[in-house]
Formats: structure tokens, sequence, C-alpha cells
């Protein structure tokens, strides 16, 4: 039977795109696998596991009647609104509303794939007649659509090269990181976090996984599978890998879903450069609270795993010209996307210097520019072999793309109709949520409860619009409540099901339900508790609020 666990961890890639091929993970009825040799072996005579994810009887069952029940339900509950909606709605009103109620379900309960609903969607409102096929497919050509396609090429490039791996073990083998447990914990936790920022959250656990593994069972020479130490490393890896997603727009997609709903349902433009003055500190803030809790719980002991670390880096040789060319297009990328927002922030958005880079180097464009450079920039030009080829770019996860176009769509419908404002005014008067702070207290709440049974791609995509439509209701700047919700859609620690991230660490077997539960709760709170203040706190010294 193909569980939750599989909607998220399989399909050979992850929320945000990466294709995971060549190493095979197996879970009951499904497989998925990653790139590259490394997680085949992470050091000499020390294969990484194969991954098993047993379902238990019970969480088989929960997933069975959960995707049925939504596949029932989302038809049933159209066909009602359209049958017995209050009067006081239009036509179009009444008919939106139905199809909206209906694809969230199936979102929430992912009772078909996210891609198909997000498809369904719009075309259910041109059958309807509620408005034109141009009108409704348009958002799936929105500009942060682009940035979203450029930023997979690039991570692909980067998985496919092996950039990734040598940054992680250049890393790893610096003198004294293996001097002690808790200092491993923190390095591996900030290693991760660091290259979640701009690959996707699963190829980072992915590619991290056996390496801190090998590095668990080192601990004194022991095979110490069930120590303290290793519990500690390999829940941070996970969490972290979801931590630093939150610091880039590219991070994880909920963030780009948040910027790509303020542009288009509030007509507030984000810039790369503000996201990150936001999502560098709340991802630091969390990083920090997973580091020194998870690192008290890692015991002592001598780490004997640097020499095997280095010999690995040692097989790599130098840097190869694949690995430069996806080097210099990534840090090319990364240099025009913060150039905008540090013009507009240094010399003034009015400055005809930050007028020019807004509008000939939208992110966007520079995403795909750089993707691009890719193709042309030669590895062998004798054999004509260059960086990247077509065949390895279609990996990216194309699905994710639709998923964000018909999540624009929808929520384009409901303020167009009306509905979004009158579900403001309701949210607001029945919560008693009216001031900026409250509200993204609400919306980080709501989010972070259905990031942990539902994806956080998908649950970003359900709470941005009505975070949006109730910090308008109530007066309020929409940019807190939002980011605050994509933030909080990031904070999935509490179980396997939460998360690929989640799924790959507790498939090695050393990592039981009750261990996440335990911890991910602890750090949730945390999230919860500071998230909101600090992210009101950031907006308004950048402005926003």
């Amino acid at each position: 039977m193909r569980s939750s666990y599989a909607e998220k961890a399989n399909c050979c890639r992850d929320e945000s795109g990466e294709q995971l091929k060549g190493r095979r993970f197996t879970v009951p009825g499904f497989t998925f696998s990653h790139q590259k040799a490394y997680i085949v072996t992470a050091m000499k005579d020390q294969k990484a596991p194969e991954v098993s994810l047993e379902l238990s009887e019970a969480e088989q069952r929960f997933d069975f009647w959960r995707k049925n029940l939504g596949m029932i339900l989302g038809p049933l509950l159209f066909l009602l609104i359209l049958a017995f909606t209050p009067d006081g709605l239009g036509p179009g009103q009444r008919r939106t509303l139905a199809v909206v109620v209906w694809i969230l379900v199936w979102w929430v309960t992912e009772a078909v794939p996210l891609p198909v609903s997000a498809l369904l969607g719009p075309a259910l409102l041109v059958l309807l007649g509620v408005d034109t096929p141009a009108a409704l497919f348009a958002p799936f050509a929105d500009p942060v659509i682009f940035l979203f396609l450029g930023s997979f090429v690039l991570a692909e490039a980067t998985v496919v090269s092996g950039l990734d791996r040598r940054l992680a073990l250049s890393v790893l083998t610096l003198r004294g990181v293996t001097a002690s447990p808790t200092r491993v914990v923190g390095v591996v936790g900030m290693l991760t976090a660091g290259l979640s920022m701009w690959l996707s959250n699963t190829a980072t656990a992915a590619m991290i996984y056996p390496l801190a593994l090998a590095i668990a069972r080192s601990l004194e020479g022991k095979a110490r599978s069930r120590s303290p130490f290793a519990l500690a490393l390999l829940l941070t890896t996970a969490y972290a890998a979801s931590i630093g997603g939150i610091a880039t727009p590219v991070g994880t997609p909920p963030n780009l879903i948040a910027i790509g709903q303020l542009s288009q349902l509030a007509g507030v433009r984000l810039s790369f450069f503000q996201w990150m003055a936001l999502g560098v500190p709340v991802s630091a803030l969390m990083l920090a609270f997973c580091v020194f809790h998870l690192g008290r719980k890692a015991g002592k002991g001598q780490i004997l795993a640097a020499a095997g670390l280095r010999e690995e880096l040692s097989k790599l040789g130098p840097l190869s010209p694949r690995e430069r060319n996806v080097l210099f297009a990534f840090l090319l990328a990364v240099f025009f996307w913060l150039l905008r927002g540090a013009l507009g922030i240094f010399l003034g958005e009015s400055h005809p210097w930050a007028q020019q880079a807004t509008r000939m180097l939208p992110e966007g464009v520079v995403a795909v520019l750089a993707a691009c450079l890719l193709f042309v920039l030669p590895v062998r030009l004798s054999k004509l072999e260059f960086t990247l080829t077509w065949r390895q770019a279609v990996d990216i996860d194309w699905g994710t793309l639709l998923l964000f176009g018909g999540g624009l769509s929808l929520g384009n419908q409901l303020f167009k109709q009306g509905l979004a404002a009158a579900a403001g005014k309701a949210l607001v008067a029945w919560t008693g949520a009216s001031s900026t702070l409250s509200l993204a207290y609400l919306f980080a709440f709501v989010a972070l409860v259905l990031t942990e049974t539902t994806s956080n791609t998908a649950a970003a995509t359900v709470v941005c619009p009505l975070a949006i439509a109730a910090a308008e209701a109530a007066g309020v700047s929409p940019v807190p409540p939002t980011v605050a919700a994509a933030v909080a859609a990031s904070l999935a620690f509490m179980l396997p099901v939460s998360t690929p991230p989640n799924a790959i660490v507790y498939g090695s077997g050393l990592v039981r339900v009750t261990h996440m539960l335990r911890h991910g709760t602890i750090l949730d709170l945390l999230g919860l508790l500071t998230i909101p203040p600090l992210v009101v706190l950031l907006c308004g010294a950048l402005g926003l609020s």
C-alpha cells in the first residue's frame, strides 16, 4: 500500500524539486533513489544502509482512510455547496467556493497527486463559466514560476556535478570538527542548513544522511547505532534540512508561494534581499534551538570518522570543470538576486541604479539566465560536452510548478469574486485577531498544524491567501502574517510523515516515532512562540508592516 510517507518521500523527488537518483531507498510499495555513489558509501568500508520505512498497520489504515475519505468528501462538498449554499452569494461566488473547497480537501488529504488537483481547479472554473481560460491559466506563467524553474535547474546541476558532496566533505574534514559529539552535531546542523538554503531539503538530507550515519557509528570505534549521539545527529540532519530552507526564497516552495501570493493578491513585492533579511534571522534562531537542544543529548566520546572522511574527499580530486562552471553560474545568480534589494536599501528605491536593477534584473529573469548559462558553459569543447544536458535538466520537479500556478489561480479567483474579503472578515470576527502580531500567531499555528500531516507546499498554498485576506480585513499589513505562515509551514518536525527529510532518517531504523514526537514537539512550540514576534519585528525594521 502506498503510504503518506511515500507521497512525500518518493516520486524520485521532494517538494522543491530535487530528483533523487541512483541509490534506492525502499518503502513498502515504492522506491526512491539519490544521485551519485555517495549514498552507497559514506566512508571507506562504511555503506549507508538500505532505508526501509515499514509502516504499522495503524499508519496504513490511517493513510488508506484519509485518502479515500478525501476522494469522496471533496466532490460531495462541491455538490452540496452548489445545491444548498445560503442566500447572499452570487452564482460566480457559489461556483468558485464549491471548486475551492473541493481542491482544498484534495490538497489536505492528498487524495490525488497535488499537481493534478492544481490543474483540476482552474479547469473546473472554466467549465462552470466563472472566468475565461486565459484569466484562469495566466498565473501558471507568473514570474515567480520562472524563479522556481531556474533555481530548480541550478540545484539539479549542483547535485549532478557532485559539487554539493565536495562542499559537505570539505566542511566535515575541517580541523576540530570531530573533536566531540556536541561539536559534530553543531557543525552537521550548520552544514545541512547552509546547503538547504540553496538545494532542496530532501536532496540535502539524503546527501548528509549517510555521512552522518558513518560518523555516528564511529563513536569510540563501536557500532553504537542506538547511542544518544546517533539519535541527535540524525534528527539534526532532518530538522536542519527543513530549517535551512527558510532562509532564502529558493530554499523551499512555501517561501516563493508567500512571495507570489503577496505580489498577486496584495500588490506587495518582496525582493530576494528582503526575504533573506527576514528568513536568515528566523532560520538562525531555529537552528540555534535545534543544535542546542539536540547537542545536549549527544553524550560524550571520541569520534574516529575524520580519516575516513578525508579519504573520501581526496578521492574527488581537484575541482572539475563541471563543478567550476556550476559554482560560477550559482554565484552569479546569487549576486544578482541580492543586488537589486541591496541597491534599494543602501541607495534608496528612487535611485536610478535601483530602478534600473528592478526593471532589468527581476529574480525570475536572473534565475533563467543562470540556468541557461549551464547549457553553454563547456566542459570539453572539443567533444561539445557542456555543463548540463537537457536530459538531466528535465528531472526537476515540474509538479511543484503546476501546484504553485494552481494555487495562484484559485487565490486570484477568491479575491476577484469577493470571497477572500468575506472570509477575512469572518476570521477576524470569529478569532478576535485584529493586530499584526495576533494574526501572525493565528496563521503560523494553522500552517504548523497542517504541515505536520500534509506537504509544506500544500499547507502554504492553503494558508497564505487566508492570511492576506484576514490582514486586509483587519486593516494591517499582510506581510507579517503571510511570512509567518510560510515559515511555520517548514516547521515539520513531529512525524516521519511530516516531511521527506524526517522520513529519510526515520527509515534508518535508529529513530523511533516517539523520538520525533518528543523532540519535534519541543522545537515546534519554540518556533510557534518566537517566530511570529520576530517576523513582526523584522518586518517593522524593513518597513514592511
